[in-house]
């Protein structure tokens, strides 16, 4: 009997070890390709590339642990596990130990691995720098100044330099360490020092002096549109207009928008008309401004854009979901999705009479149109239009009136101060859905906004934002992150768009001017008239 059951537990083992060692390992090239891609594969914000192995070899050299510890808990501009909170801790390491593979002594680097630029110059040294003058610039400067975001001249575009060049390495420095236009003091990172700042100016020139090329020169021409475009009536100008302006949303989907290509997404605009899509391009609708935001362009160029768009979108072109495989159900939801405004879509069936449903982020926004009486305040959240009333979870959350008791009062919306609150410790907001010791990326920059007449200039403060809320919150969904491409007005923010997808919902409404409006012009003095 004793052996039997020896023998009963010896194979009841082994089942379980066959059962434990059948379970498959966390792929790491698909946590990867889901989640690091978006800048290891671009170099966005100086991310090191997937493959540069000069890039990649102080990191590995510090050790496995080292890079792991890194990109769970999030190091530099680099968010905790990629911005994506739902990765386990095993995912993550795998998705380390995938990169590390790839990028490894055996890669090339990114430099040694492309051609070298035609009269690129080592000019670093010879101009004084040193190489944490690259150190600085991929960890601060990057973020705008690769990308061109806010307008930044990009690296290496010559023709963009050359009038800051002319002007000296001093002003330059001066520029960079005191901040001008969009561009923060020491591009917001106050902790780097003068020399630092100096450095990084320096391996700046060095890459985009007169030996680097223009950057449109550099860049190879765009393959031809195809000749579909002219048989709707397009020309080529309609791809550029797409490329240079509409690509920003529709290439993405951001904020609703429906994908290039997408054929069923299209289908009902299409069938409406290339009139009424002109029109609705050219005005704005919905999340999308007048003229996708860049008010240069003229009526005709938009006409092409849409053209080239239905050209590319028509009934020959594959919907997004039957292009693409199926997804695995187990592929998991990145945590932090960004309030966007609504797509357009068709009108859907009436809803059957119930509790107030959650805001809708692009709505009329009748908290600033119609201001709550006090007995409409901070009501329970199942029953504030905000929360989800159909969820569990809403009726757990504590009633307003006894969370906010001990806050500092504001005279606007539900009665408190947040930022007050916040500066003064009395909370703590937790910026991980599910790691609580998730730290924010705070930015310190404010962007003035000018406005025509004596109305005081706009001040829009990032660090009481950026306390809150991951920059994917605004960008690119809601504000696109360049100068001059965003058409702000109060009609649009009292209608719920811009500022208003939050203001007047779930942060303080629009009810007085001087919170936001409170840079004052300075008086002009006229000279007095001559006698």
């Amino acid at each position: 009997m004793n052996k039997l059951i020896v023998r009963l537990g010896a194979v009841l083992l082994s089942l379980l070890c066959v059962q434990v060692n059948a379970a498959s390992p966390p792929d790491g090239k698909a946590i990867y390709d889901r989640t690091c891609v978006a800048c290891h594969g671009t170099g966005a914000t100086g991310a090191p590339k997937l493959g540069d192995a000069a890039a990649w070899a102080p990191r590995i050299k510090a050790g496995s642990k080292a890079l792991v510890a890194s990109a769970i808990k999030g190091k530099g501009v680099m968010p905790a596990k990629g911005g994506n909170a739902s990765l386990s801790n095993a995912e993550v390491q795998a998705a380390v130990n995938y990169i590390v593979s790839q990028s490894g002594s055996g890669a090339k680097s990114a430099e040694a691995a492309a051609p070298a630029a035609a009269g690129a110059p080592a000019v670093v040294a010879a101009v004084g720098g040193d190489a944490n003058g690259k150190t600085v610039y991929d960890s601060t400067c990057g973020a705008c100044h690769a990308t061109g975001a806010a307008g930044a001249p990009k690296l290496g575009d010559a023709a963009a330099w050359a009038p800051r060049i002319k002007a000296g390495q001093a002003a330059m420095v001066a520029n960079a360490t005191k901040g001008k236009g969009a561009m923060p003091a020491k591009g917001g990172n106050a902790k780097l020092t003068d020399a630092e700042m100096q450095s990084a100016v320096k391996y700046i020139v060095s890459q985009s002096g007169s030996g680097t090329k223009n950057a449109e020169a550099a860049a190879p021409s765009a393959p031809a549109a195809p000749a579909v475009v002219a048989a709707a009536g397009g020309d080529a100008n309609g791809k550029a207009v797409y490329d240079s302006t509409c690509g920003a949303c529709h290439a993405t989907g951001a904020a609703g928008a429906p994908k290039l290509g997408d054929a069923a997404a299209w289908a009902p605009r299409i069938k409406a008309g290339q009139a009424a899509m002109v029109a609705n391009a050219t005005k704005g609708k919905g999340a999308m401004p007048a003229k996708g935001g860049n008010a240069k362009l003229t009526d005709a160029e938009m006409q092409s854009a849409v053209k080239y768009i239905v050209s590319q979108s028509g009934s020959g072109a594959k919907s997004v979901e039957a292009a693409a495989p199926p997804a695995d159900a187990s592929t998991k939801i990145a945590a932090a999705a960004p309030v966007a405004a609504p797509a357009e879509a068709p009108p859907a069936a009436a809803a059957p009479a119930g509790p107030p449903t959650v805001a809708a982020a692009g709505g009329v926004n009748t908290f600033n149109r119609l201001m709550q009486p006090a007995a409409k305040r901070n009501l329970p959240p199942a029953e504030d239009g905000i929360h989800d009333p159909a969820n569990d979870g809403t009726l757990s959350l504590q009633p307003p009136l006894a969370a906010f008791g001990a806050l500092t009062k504001s005279n606007d919306g539900n009665r408190v101060d947040w930022v007050k609150s916040l500066n003064e410790n009395k909370i703590n907001p937790r910026f991980d859905r599910i790691d609580p010791n998730a730290k924010p990326m705070v930015m310190d920059m404010n962007i003035v906004r000018e406005v025509k007449g004596s109305m005081p200039d706009v001040v829009y403060p990032h660090k009481e934002h950026t306390q809150w809320l991951d920059c994917s919150n605004c960008h690119p969904a809601i504000f696109i992150p360049q100068k001059g491409a965003n058409q702000i007005s109060m009609a649009a923010i009292l209608l719920g768009q811009k500022c208003g997808v939050c203001h007047g919902k779930v942060a303080f409404p629009v009810s007085d001017c001087r919170r936001c409006h409170s840079k004052t012009k300075t008086p002009v003095v006229k000279a007095a008239a001559k006698p």
